[in-house]
């Protein structure tokens, strides 16, 4: 072995200093790196690697983006009441299933089921853990095993991370009937399809992509006059459609209103939410839904219950929910304020103003842009894929786009306080 190299080897601190677990690690890393001849001979910090191996994976991220509803970070960002909620029900045990007038057991979601029947005018409401399982679980205990579903050959859609609705109906248990076209289809070619064995009409909103020109598509008022239990998958969760940017975006209510059994949305997409899955409609529907056996296996945990319920609670004021509530808010931000914020942001790192478009994203309102300004930096000889990953792997980690060969960074998904530390993780990484 060459001097050089024991020398090295020699060099690396004894186990003792660092936590063993952590130290063993890094010190292996550190060891491959020279026996391998990737070390450059330069002065290697060891504590700092090992502070890297100590971190959660799960780290705070500033988004710049744009993108308001971002599934790689988590989708909306809670607002300030529902994280103290959540900090609340973290910080010990909790009455999730006890009520404590009597001391005897209670139902899970008590609270939060009462609201969703106020805020929707449903008759009964359920939340499990997602938006899926709110499919799933609908489809099994309406149709389920040997029972047909009947959903239209253009709502066979497929979203993010490869969940396609065929494949729900087949692990409900339950048998598919496409009817239509991928264009075109009409209440005619659901009665049709409606036989002894139909289960329920399952009607998907196309949340993720838009058809446009010769396409045709059966109202849900007219579905739900074949009186058979009709599904209303709607997606983003929308309570109030008072906002210009939510404009045609189906709503909770109107579900309901329309005639749908059941109506089934995200927690953490227009909400405003935390990951979950809600189920409202008739009375009878949601408790074939909440005694399936299905229902234990996609219950809701007792954080996202305490994260909704605070959210809920301010969807009760819908001035202030748009206020509070961090995607709604984005997507009514005010112009003046969202160009204050850029030329902060513009200011703090040096960056130009140029013109830029948000998106709403988590596979809702995919033809909704929000035009408004963004900063993009000159990313220097390194080039633009070299400065992003810096500040993607910074501390805090601040997400840029990259566009025309610069660097941007989006103050419309930037808090204020935020703004203020992007510009410093900016100063940081250059």
């Amino acid at each position: 072995m060459a001097n050089d190299t024991k020398n090295s080897l020699r060099a690396l601190p004894s186990v003792d200093r660092l936590a063993t677990a952590v130290a063993k690690a890094e010190l292996a890393a550190r060891r491959n790196e020279i026996l391998t001849d990737i070390d450059d001979g330069g002065e290697v910090d060891l504590l700092a690697g090992a502070r890297a191996r100590l971190r959660p994976s799960l780290t705070r991220v500033l988004n710049a983006t744009g993108v308001i509803v971002h599934t790689n970070l988590g989708r909306a960002p809670l607002a300030s009441s529902a994280r103290a909620a959540v900090a609340a029900a973290a910080a010990g045990y909790c009455n999730l299933e006890m009520d404590l007038a009597n001391g005897e057991r209670s139902r899970r979601g008590q609270r939060v089921e009462a609201l969703l029947s106020e805020l929707t005018g449903a008759q009964d409401a359920l939340v499990v853990n997602n938006g899926a399982a709110a499919a799933l679980l609908a489809v099994s205990a309406l149709a389920g095993p040997g029972r047909e579903v009947i959903v239209s050959r253009g709502e066979l859609i497929e979203i993010g991370g490869g969940f396609r609705i065929p494949e729900i109906v087949r692990q409900s248990g339950s048998i598919l009937v496409e009817v239509g076209t991928t264009n075109r289809t009409r209440a005619g070619d659901y009665a049709a399809a409606i036989s002894d064995r139909t289960g329920a009409i399952l009607r998907v909103h196309q949340s993720n992509f838009q058809m446009n020109g010769f396409v045709e598509r059966a109202a849900l008022g007219e579905l739900a006059a074949l009186e058979v239990p009709v599904i209303d998958d709607i997606g983003s969760g929308v309570l109030t459609g008072d906002l210009s940017a939510l404009a045609g975006e189906p709503t909770a209510r109107e579900s309901l209103e329309s005639g749908a059994t059941l109506a089934c949305f995200s927690g953490d997409k227009l909400l405003g939410g935390p990951q979950a899955g809600i189920l409202i409609g008739t009375a009878p529907a949601v408790e074939a839904c909440r005694t399936s056996p299905l229902a234990r296996a996609l219950r809701i945990d007792k954080l996202c219950l305490a994260a909704l319920e605070a959210t809920l609670l301010l969807h009760r004021d819908p001035e202030l929910a748009r206020r509070e509530i961090p995607a709604l808010a984005m997507l009514d931000t005010d112009p003046e304020e969202l160009a204050e914020r850029t030329r902060r942001l513009a200011e703090a790192t040096g960056g130009e103003i140029v013109r830029d478009v948000s998106r709403v994203g988590g596979g809702a309102l995919p033809m909704c842009e929000l035009p408004g300004p963004a900063v993009a930096l000159d990313a220097g000889s390194a080039g633009p894929d070299a400065l992003a990953a810096r500040l993607r792997t910074g501390d805090p980690a601040l997400l840029a786009r990259i566009h025309a060969g610069r660097v941007l960074l989006n103050a419309r998904t930037l808090s204020d306080a935020e703004t203020t530390t992007a510009g410093e993780c900016v100063a940081r990484a250059r």
